[in-house]
C-alpha cells in the first residue's frame, strides 16, 4: 500500500476506533456482538496497515496488495456479523433470522465467512505479537476436531465437525466475540488511550523530573530514578515492554554514565518496568479482566485497594536492591547526571522549562485525582476514565491556546489562527494514533484467545484440567501454588501478560479456589507471575528491550532483571498466605486496620532483609553465613503464620535480623576509622 494512502487511512481508522469506543461504551446503541465485531474490525485493519507479512517484504508491491486484500477481507467478514446481527439490516438477514437465532442451523455462507474470519484473526495475531499464540490456538482447534483420538492423559472427547467449531469460535458470543474481546473493548483500550494522552501532555518528562528531585545526590540516584519513574509510567502504559522502551531511553544512559554496568542498568529498568502494571490506579489489562472473571464480583476500587500494598512492597524491595548494589560498587557515583552535561542553558530557558514542568505536573495530577475521585463517587471504571480523558483534553487545549494567545499579546494580536486550531486537532489525533498502535496487538490477541476459550467451552476441558491438577497437588497449597507459578511463567514467556492471565485464570485458577484461597488473592497470584514472566530468562521480553537500549547481552541483561525482580517472585506467596496484604480476610471480608498494618510491617521487614541477602551487601559485603541467615529470616517473615501464638517466632527473627544489621553497621564504622 502506498505510504501516502496509509498516512490518510491509518489516522482516520485510529480516530474512528477511539471515538467509537468512547461513545459506545458510555452510551451503547448497538447489540453486544455488533460492538465487538466493529471493535475487532477497526483493530485488525490497523494491524494489517502497520504490520507487514514480514519486515523483509514491507516495500514489495505484491505483499502490499496482499495487505489490501486482507483489509478487504476483514471488512467483509466482520461487517457480515454486523449486518446479520443488527435489526436495522433486517432486510439482509439470511432466512429472515439474525445470526444469533441461527445457532445450530447456520447456512453455508455463515461457515465460509466464519472460516475466513478465523484465518484473518490468526494472521493478524501472528503479525502483531508473534507465532506463539496463533500456534496455541491452532493446537486447540486441532484438539477440538480430533479429540476422539487423544490419549487418556490429554482429555479425549467425541470430536466436533469443522462447522461446529467455526460456529462456536467465531459466529457466536462464546469465542472470538466473548469475554476476552469484551474486556479489551470495555476497559483496556480506554486506559491505553488515557496513558498515551498523558504521555502526549509530557507526563514522561514530569515523572523523570520528579524522580530526580526525590533522590537528589544519593548513591545510585539514576537507578533509583529508573525504579520510581518506571513504576509511575508503567501504571500509565500497563505494558512492561512499552514502559522499558519509553523510560529506558532516558534512564539507562543515566545509569551507565554514573557507573552501572550496561547489563545491570538494563536489568534494573526491565525489572522496574515489569512491576509498573501492578501499580494502581491504572495497572495492566489483567486488572480489568478481573472485573469480569472474579467471583464473587469485585469493583475496580477494590482491585486498586488490593494492589496498593503489594506494589509498595515490590518497589521498596527494588529500591533497597538498587541501593545495596550501588553501595557495593565503589565506582558508582552519586547524583543524577544530566543527559547533556556539557550543554549550557540560560536563565530564560530554565524558567521556561520550569513553567512547562509545572503545567505538565498539574495535568498529570489532575488526571489521577479526577480518576480516583470518580471511582470513589461510585462511577464504573470505564465511566471514570472517560471523564478523566475529557478533563485532560480540556486542560491541555486551554493551556495550549492560552499560551498561543499570550505569545501574541506583545504584538496586540489575540486572535487564534487556523494553524493553532490545526495543531489543537493534531493534539487529539496524535494520542488516538499512538493508542491504536499500542492497543491493536491486544485486540488481535484477545480475538485469538477467544478462539481458545471457545474450544475450552465446547470440549469441557476447562472443568477437566482442574479436577486432574487438584489430586496432583494432594491438597497441598504450596505445591499447587508452585505448579501454577511455573505454568504461568512458561505460558507468559510467549504471550502478553494479560493474555497469559486470562488463560491461566480460566483453566487453572479454580484449583486455588478449591484449596480455600481467597478468590481475589488467587487472581492476583496469577496476575503477578504473568508480569514476572517478562523478566524470566530465557524469554524475558522486557529485558530484551532493555538490552537493545543498553547495548548489553540479552541473556546477561535477562538474568540481571530476574535478580532485581526476585522480590516479585516471593510477594504472591505472601499475599495468598496473608490476604490481609490485599485488605482481605480469609472469608473474603475486610480485616481490621491493625491486622493489615501488622502483616504489612512484617512483610516489609522481610522485603528489606530479602533484598540485602540477594545483593550480598548491607553496610559492607556480607559473608555467606550472614546471607544464609538473612534468607532464612526473610522466608519466615514472608511465610510464617501471623496469629498471636506465632508472635514470638517473628520477634526472634526481627531481633536476629536487627543484630546482623547492627553488626555490619559497626563493622563498617570500624573499617572506616582504621587508617589505611
Amino acid at each position: 500500500m502506498e505510504q501516502k494512502v496509509k498516512n490518510i487511512i491509518f489516522p482516520t481508522v485510529s480516530v474512528l476506533l477511539c471515538f467509537f469506543i468512547l461513545a459506545e461504551v458510555n452510551y451503547p446503541q448497538l447489540a453486544p456482538q455488533t460492538e465487538l465485531a466493529l471493535f475487532a474490525m477497526f483493530g485488525l485493519i490497523v494491524v494489517f496497515l502497520n504490520y507487514p507479512v514480514h519486515q523483509r517484504f514491507a516495500d514489495h508491491r505484491a505483499f502490499q496488495l496482499l495487505d489490501v486484500l486482507l483489509i478487504g477481507g476483514v471488512i467483509v467478514c466482520f461487517g457480515y456479523v454486523v449486518v446479520q446481527t443488527e435489526p436495522v439490516f433486517q432486510g439482509f438477514w439470511l432466512d429472515g433470522k439474525p445470526l444469533g437465532e441461527r445457532a445450530g442451523a447456520e447456512l453455508r455462507l455463515d461457515y465460509i465467512v466464519g472460516g475466513f474470519g478465523l484465518i484473518l484473526i490468526l494472521e493478524a495475531t501472528r503479525r502483531s505479537i508473534g507465532v506463539t499464540l496463533p500456534l496455541l490456538s491452532l493446537t486447540f482447534l486441532l484438539y477440538a476436531s480430533f479429540g476422539q483420538f487423544m490419549p487418556d492423559w490429554l482429555f479425549p472427547h467425541r470430536g466436533y465437525s469443522i462447522q461446529r467449531i467455526i460456529s462456536q469460535t467465531f459466529l457466536h458470543s462464546q469465542g472470538t466475540f466473548g469475554i476476552a474481546l469484551r474486556v479489551m473493548f470495555t476497559y483496556v483500550f480506554l486506559f491505553v488511550l488515557f496513558g498515551t494522552l498523558l504521555e502526549r501532555t509530557g507526563a514522561t518528562g514530569y515523572v523523570l523530573n520528579l524522580a530526580r528531585r526525590v533522590f537528589g545526590s544519593s548513591v545510585g540516584a539514576p537507578a533509583k530514578v529508573a525504579v520510581l519513574s518506571s513504576g509511575m509510567m508503567g501504571s500509565l502504559s500497563g505494558s512492561a515492554v512499552a514502559n522499558t522502551a519509553t523510560t529506558g531511553t532516558f534512564t539507562i544512559p543515566l545509569m551507565k554514565r554514573s557507573g552501572f554496568p550496561s547489563a545491570m542498568a538494563g536489568g534494573i529498568e526491565a525489572a522496574a518496568s515489569s512491576g509498573g502494571a501492578l501499580v494502581p490506579p491504572i495497572m495492566g489489562a489483567a486488572a480489568y479482566m478481573m472485573l469480569e472473571i472474579v467471583e464473587p464480583a469485585v469493583t475496580y476500587l477494590e482491585i486498586i485497594k488490593a494492589a496498593l500494598l503489594p506494589a509498595i512492597l515490590y518497589y521498596t524491595g527494588m529500591l533497597c536492591m538498587v541501593h545495596f548494589a550501588a553501595r557495593s560498587r565503589r565506582h558508582i557515583v552519586g547524583g543524577v547526571c544530566n543527559p547533556e552535561p556539557d550543554e549550557a542553558h540560560d536563565d530564560e530557558q530554565e524558567t521556561e522549562g520550569r513553567k512547562i514542568l509545572t503545567v505538565q505536573g498539574g495535568i498529570f495530577l489532575s488526571a489521577f485525582v479526577t480518576l480516583i475521585g470518580f471511582l470513589l463517587m461510585g462511577a464504573t471504571a470505564f465511566r471514570a476514565v472517560s471523564w478523566s480523558l475529557l478533563v485532560v483534553v480540556a486542560i491541555s487545549l486551554l493551556n495550549y491556546l492560552g499560551r498561543r494567545m499570550g505569545k501574541r499579546d506583545a504584538t496586540t494580536e489575540t486572535r487564534i489562527r487556523v494553524p493553532d486550531l490545526l495543531k489543537g486537532v493534531d493534539f487529539l489525533i496524535s494520542p488516538c494514533k499512538r493508542a491504536a498502535q499500542s492497543g491493536v496487538s491486544l485486540i488481535a490477541a484477545a480475538a485469538c484467545v477467544g478462539i481458545i476459550l471457545g474450544v475450552v467451552t465446547l470440549t469441557g476441558i476447562g472443568g477437566k484440567l482442574p479436577s486432574t491438577l487438584l489430586p496432583l497437588a494432594a491438597t497441598n497449597l504450596m505445591l499447587a501454588l508452585f505448579f501454577l507459578m511455573v505454568s504461568t511463567i512458561v505460558l507468559g514467556m510467549g504471550l502478553p501478560s494479560s493474555v497469559c492471565y486470562l488463560l491461566m485464570a480460566i483453566l487453572v485458577g479454580p484449583v486455588l479456589l478449591d484449596l480455600g484461597v481467597v478468590p481475589l488473592a488467587a487472581h492476583f497470584f496469577i496476575f503477578y507471575f504473568g508480569m514476572m514472566s517478562m523478566v524470566t530468562p530465557p524469554v524475558a521480553l522486557a529485558a530484551y528491550a532493555a538490552s537493545a537500549i543498553a547495548g548489553s547481552g540479552v541473556m546477561t541483561t535477562g538474568f540481571a532483571a530476574f535478580r532485581f525482580a526476585l522480590v516479585g517472585f516471593a510477594l504472591p506467596y505472601a499475599f495468598v498466605l496473608r490476604p490481609a496484604l490485599l485488605w482481605l480476610r480469609a472469608d473474603g471480608g475486610t480485616p481490621e486496620v491493625w491486622t493489615v498494618l501488622g502483616n504489612f510491617s512484617l512483610t516489609l521487614v522481610g522485603t528489606i532483609v530479602f533484598a540485602a541477602a540477594i545483593a550480598g551487601y548491607l553496610f559492607n559485603k556480607l559473608s555467606l553465613s550472614a546471607r544464609g541467615m538473612l534468607f532464612i529470616a526473610a522466608f519466615i517473615l514472608f511465610f510464617a503464620p501471623t496469629g498471636i501464638q506465632f508472635v514470638w517466632i517473628h520477634g526472634i527473627v526481627v531481633v536476629a535480623s536487627a543484630a546482623i544489621f547492627y553488626y555490619n553497621w559497626q563493622k563498617k564504622e570500624t573499617l572506616h576509622e582504621t587508617p589505611n
